[in-house]
């Protein structure tokens, strides 16, 4: 394994670590053994900026399973480096954030640490991983990780349903993103990502290439919390601030993001792609900021922020996979929109993570995150006040902070979708932009009453559970003061970004537009001129300040009373009805009796292998290579039937026992005729024992009740009873009879011929059980091994009758 796996690997590890770090290493908080890591990592990743500026692409493997072509491929270009510096340097300051966040005395810091440090290596998993099964199994640990932390706080109601919900939605749309990544290796016959880029017209002219991207865009949209599936992420933010920092700000949310920028090499250029990445991108931003004005909760606020900023990311990768369409390689006219979402996905990470951080300071310190309740505050954290000033101006789109130049750059993605000719655009193009410049007044909005309802005002102290309000630790503002320097940093210095991170993940994004000397051209800039982005900023900024001024008139509407989503109540609704469908359908099944489950099992065989059989015609008779049976094959096998048939009708214990014996001894008997002497051997000891033990414990159990059925019963259990065996026998005759059609040999052949040579044993019985069976035979033995211990367990175990209070 190279560095770069160990490096991935590495959060798992030190995972295993905590839980003794915790133990034993008690005086000294956890997360400083933890912090370590992500720092450590950061500065290593961030090596390899020269490479993957020069446009140089780092590339290992392990085979895993190099049968069916999965194997842990590292890949490391411009789009991943971006993602892994922002888990890695983003992790490092919440980590450090949440030491002082998280009191070593009440918390339990080695179930939280486990749990981040699982997500962290998750993500990296993620954005590293060139083998798409590889990828969805990280994929898959993100969501498990992320409920973990969601629901950290398992006391709160709240905290269960939000991880429940978050699991629910995201592990859906992962099953599903599984379901597309496998019609992508029916296309191409390969699960690495760069292989099949190879080979895109493999994919775009399969009949499989629309299911295969609505497979996997509905992962992406779930992840990315994306309209409707966006209900899960506020729900969430039950979780400790740290965690919404970290994973609902800048990683695990993104993860959709990334996922779509890494596949549009493979179905960017296509309508289907285009509309539904840039409408359900549009509706998630326009959706996103509406709801956020509503809100009364910090983290609520930031949360549909979130999914409103999330969606304009979308929205901007799907209009810039116009550029695959028109191949105009380095044209900045069509690549506008993918530079505007790179740019705006770490000017996001920034300016968002110090707002969930001064958020959670601002609860840490007053006791509570709802905007009725605060006000004043300017003066008492002028620290903290300062860094949501700088976040939400960056977040509102004001100069000259970062986000000022992404929005710019976003009101010129939409403007120019307004002049592509393909995809109807002529009509439906002018809505972009409009539903952007909407987008962007209510954004502007909440920021203003964010900003506005905690800062300024009268100072409330007697609706706070706090009674010292008091600017929080330095510790604790370390985070968001490095977050806020980079907001400021990043919109007086874009450039510094230009082709160190942003060119290089355009390129990763839009490989077929360039040439070998090709490269983005990457200048942010502030003053353009007097354009209209520019006009309509200003328009943002004159309409979202009316509109808050007058927003004690507004504020009395039902719409800005209701903070819950109303696309909750379908989610309540879907859940309610499947908990209840899911009990009456056990209710039908589990009715207690063994016969009813074997009737269930036995009508399922029934109607799939006759439906298959019907399906592709395969009933048939051959009796050209049968040969007869003798008499005394058909003495055996009437006393059989004749033992099997009278079964039912036997109402005493010990004389069913006999009966059951006597089959199991004429079954013996079949195996020594058909020259199976270790199997009648086997047969014979193991029914000896049966009878015996049987015979001693029913001897002394009370006298047999006769039960009663409808007869009906009886008549439906020998239906099924009769198709069962009529089934076999024709899938015994089907089987044999199109074998020999076809001129398939018997697998008897293949024994005989390598039971010596493969195994070394001239047994093929003993040789097929250990050998040629030894993973099955393996698991039976475990199965029995675990029956045991639970045996044991339950002979030990002495129960009070309060284990459950």
């Amino acid at each position: 394994m190279t560095v770069l796996h160990w490096a991935t690997i590495s959060p798992f590890l030190l995972a295993i670590l905590i839980p003794f770090l915790y133990k034993y290493v008690r005086p000294i908080h956890t997360g400083w053994f933890v912090l370590v890591l992500p720092l450590v990592l950061f500065i290593y990743f961030i090596q390899y900026l020269p490479l993957t500026s020069a446009g140089e692409v780092i590339e290992h493997t392990v085979p895993w399973v190099p049968s069916l072509g999965i194997n842990f491929t590292v890949y490391l270009d411009g789009l991943s480096l971006l993602f892994l510096l922002l888990i890695t340097g983003i992790g490092t300051l919440v980590i450090l954030y949440s030491i002082y966040y998280l009191s070593k005395k009440t918390e339990k810091l080695n179930n939280f640490y486990v749990y981040l440090l699982m997500f962290m290596g998750a993500m990296l998993g993620v954005v590293l991983s060139d083998n798409l099964i590889v990828l969805y199994v990280f994929w898959e640990l993100t969501s498990l990780a992320s409920s973990l932390l969601i629901s950290y706080w398992f006391h709160r109601e709240k905290s269960t349903y939000g991880a429940q919900k978050s699991m629910l939605i995201t592990v859906f749309g992962g099953l599903s993103m599984l379901g597309g990544f496998s019609l992508m290796y029916v296309m191409t016959g390969t699960f690495s990502i760069r292989e099949i880029i190879a080979n895109v017209d493999l994919v775009t002219t399969s009949t499989l290439f629309l299911p295969a991207m609505l497979l996997i865009l509905l992962g992406a949209f779930t992840k990315s919390a994306q309209f409707p599936f966006h209900i899960w992420l506020p729900d969430a933010m039950e979780a400790p601030t740290p965690v919404s920092a970290y994973l609902h700000s800048a990683t695990m949310v993104k993860a959709g993001i990334y996922l779509v920028a890494r596949l549009t090499p493979v179905f960017g250029g296509a309508a289907e792609w285009f509309w539904i990445l840039s409408i359900f991108g549009i509706v998630t931003l326009c959706w996103g900021s509406i709801s956020a004005v509503r809100q009364k909760d910090l983290k609520s606020i930031l949360a549909f922020s979130t999914i409103s900023q999330l969606g304009l990311i979308m929205c901007l990768l799907g209009l810039g996979s116009a550029s695959l369409y028109y191949g105009y390689g380095t044209d900045t006219i069509y690549t506008t929109a993918i530079l505007a979402a790179v740019f705006h996905l770490i000017n996001h990470a920034t300016f968002k993570g110090s707002l969930f951080m001064t958020a959670g300071i601002i609860d840490h310190e007053t006791g509570t995150r709802d905007i009725r309740k605060l006000g004043g505050l300017m003066t008492i954290m002028p620290v903290t006040f300062t860094i949501s000033l700088i976040g939400l101006a960056s977040m509102a789109g004001l100069p000259p902070f970062n986000g000022f130049l992404s929005k710019e750059m976003f009101f010129t993605g939409v403007l120019n979708s307004t002049e592509l000719n393909i995809f109807n655009m002529q009509t439906w193009g002018m809505l972009f932009p409009i539903l952007a410049w909407i987008a962007s007044v209510f954004t502007f909005v909440y920021c203003m009453i964010m900003f506005f309802k905690t800062f300024t005002g009268k100072f409330q102290p007697e609706k706070l559970d706090v009674k010292h309000v008091h600017e929080a630790p330095v510790g604790m503002l370390i985070s968001p003061i490095v977050l806020g320097s980079l907001v400021v940093i990043f919109g007086l210095f874009p450039n510094l970004l230009a082709y160190t991170l942003i060119e290089p993940a355009m390129a990763s994004i839009l490989p077929n537009l360039l040439g070998p000397d090709d490269r983005f051209y990457v200048n942010i800039y502030h003053w353009h001129g007097f354009n209209t982005e520019l006009f309509m900023t200003i328009g943002v900024i004159v309409i979202g300040t009316f509109i808050f001024l007058m927003m004690k008139k507004w504020a009395k509407m039902a719409f800005y009373l209701k903070e819950r989503d109303p696309l909750n109540w379908f989610y309540d609704r879907s859940l309610t009805g499947l908990i209840s469908g899911s009990q009456f359908a056990t209710r039908i099944q589990m009715t207690g009796l063994l016969r009813d489950y074997f009737a269930y099992m036995s009508v399922f065989m029934i109607l799939l292998f006759a439906y298959t059989m019907y399906r592709y015609d395969a009933f048939a008779i051959d009796t050209v290579n049968t040969t007869g049976i003798d008499p005394f094959m058909w003495i055996l096998s009437i006393v059989f039937i004749g033992a099997t048939v009278v079964i039912p009708f036997i109402n005493h214990r010990i004389t069913a026992i006999v009966v059951v014996g006597v089959i199991g001894f004429l079954l013996a008997l079949f195996f020594v005729v058909f020259r199976a002497p270790d199997l009648a051997l086997t047969q014979l000891l193991v029914e000896t024992v049966t009878v015996v033990l049987f015979m001693l414990v029913f001897y002394h159990l009370p006298e047999l009740r006769k039960e009663s059925f409808k007869p009906r019963f009886n008549i439906v259990n020998l239906i099924i009873s009769i198709a069962v065996g009529a089934l076999v026998t024709a899938i015994a005759f089907s089987a044999s009879a199109l074998g020999n059609e076809a001129g398939f040999e018997s697998i008897a052949e293949y024994f005989i011929q390598n039971s010596k040579e493969l195994a070394g044993g001239y047994n093929m019985v003993n040789v097929i059980l250990v050998d040629f069976r030894g993973l099955d035979t393996l698991l039976e033995v475990l199965v029995l091994g675990i029956a045991a211990l639970g045996v044991v367990t339950l002979i030990k175990l002495r129960m009070t009758g309060r284990e459950d209070v």
